[in-house]
């Protein structure tokens, strides 16, 4: 059924620019997982060592902007698929 009903949608609209819409759909959801994943182990590190949680802290929000960074140069790049 829904399937079905993704298969009408793009019908109307052409195959590139659905597509398109799918890979910034999957690229914030990504992002999304990983961010959270950063968070998780910064926060499990700093409860083993939490003389170092600073720096774990630091770490993790380094990594989180690098993420997010990658996550908008995708989402761009797909909107660009999308109105082109």
């Amino acid at each position: 059924m829904l399937l079905s009903m993704l298969l009408q949608a793009a019908a109307g609209a052409s195959f590139g620019k659905f597509g398109a819409a799918i890979g910034a759909g999957i690229a914030a959801l990504a992002a999304g997982i990983g961010i959270g994943k950063i968070g998780q182990a910064a926060v499990e590190a700093g409860a083993r060592q939490p003389e170092q949680a600073g720096h774990y802290r630091m770490t993790a929000i380094i990594i989180g902007a690098l993420v997010e960074g990658a996550c908008l140069f995708a989402i761009l790049v797909c909107l660009i698929g999308i109105n082109s």
